[in-house]
């Protein structure tokens, strides 16, 4: 890796790393496709305890956006409260009153997924396609996040890279997480990632900054997957991944003069599912306690039709 030469170093990765016309022209799941009924069945057998955990941030007014490229925390209005119960305004007969409300916010403003719409490489998206014939002002007409819908459940693998190699279960903000320190940690755990897996990586940055406040955390400095991860991104057959932090890779990106080169490989060339501000701490304490660090996860998008991006209430159960 050139880390003067971030254009190169792209377009070697891509070349190497293409998934493209692998599961056919009219694709739309990427490595989903590596998620199949097989491992579904077997991956059921990881539930034993039924204890579950919710690996999603909440979705409130509090953050962690900032208005970077006019994304915002969500906007939560009432538009039937108690009140208007009380006191008769909803002219409902017989006693009955109700509440309603409404949210308004970027689909990729907490814990989402990032659809294969998301990125594009040189104008072109997933699959080799023009980026201009995928996604328009009508949203994304062919890879659409709504496709997806109904296949991420399986097999979830955390690696919690930040209790394994870092201090305090953490990792500071700016480590570039390679592909040693991936296997390393899944060598340590106990655990095997493979085909299908949906892997779970946790740096520790979201503990810090609930501990010390979002700061920079859309958007700023963070630790996070090194670049060089892409062959292991690929060669490891993994249907999705997903980090605590904002941006996945880490940041300042490894490159001078670059702006987020992993997810130019990741999503338009391997048709890789990234997720991005899970929150895996009360599920990696447990997993620290029992010693076990696969579980069934099921973290199935909106099917927002069009949508290059989704909300996601990922649920891991043990």
């Amino acid at each position: 890796m050139d880390r003067t030469d971030p254009e190169g170093s792209i377009a070697r990765a891509a070349e190497a790393c293409s998934n493209w016309d692998r599961w056919g022209a009219d694709d739309v799941l990427g490595t989903l496709n590596f998620l199949d009924e097989a491992g579904r069945r077997e991956a059921a057998g990881l539930v034993r305890r039924g204890v579950s955990f919710s690996l999603s941030q909440r979705f409130d007014i509090n953050g962690p956006q900032k208005g970077w490229r006019r994304r915002t925390n969500p906007v939560h209005t009432m538009l039937d409260t108690g009140t208007d119960a009380a006191l008769g305004n909803q002219g409902l007969p017989h006693g009955i009153g109700g509440a309603d409300d409404v949210i308004a916010m970027p689909l990729q403003c907490s814990t989402q997924w990032d659809g294969l719409g998301h990125i594009f490489d040189h104008g072109r998206a997933w699959n080799g396609r023009p980026a201009e014939r995928v996604v328009t002002s009508d949203g994304d007409l062919v890879t659409g996040i709504e496709h997806m819908a109904p296949h991420v459940a399986g097999r979830g693998v955390l690696l919690d890279v930040g209790r394994a190699i870092g201090e305090d279960g953490e990792l500071p903000d700016g480590f570039a997480i390679t592909e040693g320190d991936l296997t390393a940690t899944a060598e340590a755990q106990g655990v095997t990632v493979g085909r299908g897996d949906i892997v779970l990586v946790r740096t520790g940055q979201l503990a810090r900054v609930r501990r010390d406040g979002w700061g920079e955390y859309a958007g700023g400095p963070a630790p996070g997957l090194s670049f060089t991860t892409a062959g292991w991104l690929h060669r490891s057959e993994i249907a999705a991944i997903a980090t605590d932090t904002w941006g996945f890779e880490v940041r300042p990106n490894e490159f001078e003069h670059a702006f987020q080169p992993l997810h130019q490989v990741a999503i338009p060339h391997i048709g890789l599912l990234i997720g991005e501000m899970w929150d895996l701490d009360a599920l990696a304490e447990d997993c620290a306690a029992d010693g076990e660090y696969a579980c069934w996860l099921t973290a199935a998008p909106l099917p927002i039709t069009g949508a290059v991006g989704s909300p996601v209430n990922p649920v891991a159960v043990k």
